[in-house]
């Protein structure tokens, strides 16, 4: 199949593109740069210089595949312009255009969302696939809604919700790297209470593949956790970048954390997301085989990137 890939020079997004073509299929890959052109032509790929913004542009992408992945997202507009509800509105106003052009085609359509959205809606067990976000709790509840509303109008629309910690050495800009920049500008490792949170994670291949498998199979409007651990207390997290940065591990206030890392990313810390992957696995095979996540920030590359973003 021909493949459109938003977000594909992306830590998710470029191995995704390398398992698409490694599993017999073309690739076209979005790219808003010509730093991000390079990165998916070198993959093997074809590069369709736009944005997210090109709504024709993506109409036109999305019409001429065989199926459509959906990972792009305005972060920089999110997280360090502070507009996150700009960055929102860019993504919905993305996911209709795509969705809207695959009407009638049968074709696949895989949306990317989170398995935090369930953090305000499921309390006292691990949540589901099964389980739906509140759309007061978390923004990309809409993005999810909207995908699979178009399992009724003839798209096998599916969404993958990501765990919060997509580890590995590809990873220079996700939760883990922001842990590790704050916990050596502020010569601790910090969580809040007791760090009983527990955050389910994931490793980027295991991620990647999890998206082929739903572009493949995936039964239109389901949902698939890509959860490879169901939850690991966040007090672990913090005590394995201490070891790795060798500074303490420090309970602190909720006041505290937000001070530390931000309010947004203080307040993620302290959200317990138990997730449980079982129906994923059943429903499309698939099996994480990567290391899981302490052992990866065992393995040092998180202290020695150069590519690690600045202290909140």
């Amino acid at each position: 199949m021909r493949i459109f890939v938003t977000g594909a020079s992306g830590h998710i997004g470029l191995p995704v593109v390398r398992d698409l073509l490694g599993g017999g299929h073309k690739v076209v890959g979005l790219a808003r740069s010509e730093a991000s052109a390079e990165k998916v032509s070198s993959a093997g790929a074809e590069v369709l210089r736009t944005t997210l913004d090109d709504l024709d542009g993506l109409r036109e992408a999305a019409r001429s595949a065989d199926g459509v992945i959906h990972l792009a997202f305005k972060h920089d507009l999110a997280f360090a312009g502070g507009d996150f509800a700009g960055a929102m509105a860019a993504d919905l106003r993305a996911v209709e255009t795509i969705g809207e052009a695959l009407v009638g085609s049968g074709k696949p359509f895989v949306n990317t969302t989170g398995t935090m959205l369930l953090a305000h809606s499921v309390r006292g067990r691990a949540g589901t696939e099964d389980d739906e976000g509140q759309e007061g709790g978390n923004p990309r509840v809409a993005s999810e809604r909207l995908s699979l509303a178009f399992a009724k109008r003839g798209v096998r629309s599916s969404v993958v919700r990501l765990a919060p910690t997509v580890h590995s050495s590809l990873d220079h800009h996700g939760f883990i790297p922001m842990l590790v920049a704050s916990a050596r500008k502020n010569g601790c490792s910090a969580y809040v209470g007791d760090g009983a949170a527990r955050w389910p994670a994931v490793h980027t291949l295991d991620a990647a593949r999890l998206y082929r498998l739903a572009l493949e199979a995936a039964p239109p409007g389901s949902r698939l956790h890509a959860a490879a651990e169901e939850g690991v207390f966040f007090r672990s997290i913090a005590e394995a970048i201490a070891r790795g940065l060798d500074v303490p591990a420090r309970s602190v206030s909720a006041e505290k954390m937000g001070e530390l890392l931000g309010g947004f990313v203080g307040v993620i810390t302290q959200l317990d997301n138990l997730t449980s992957s079982a129906r994923t696995r059943e429903l499309l095979g698939w099996k994480p085989t990567h290391a899981d996540l302490l052992a990866d920030i065992a393995e040092g590359h998180y202290f020695f990137s150069d590519a690690l973003p600045p202290a909140p």
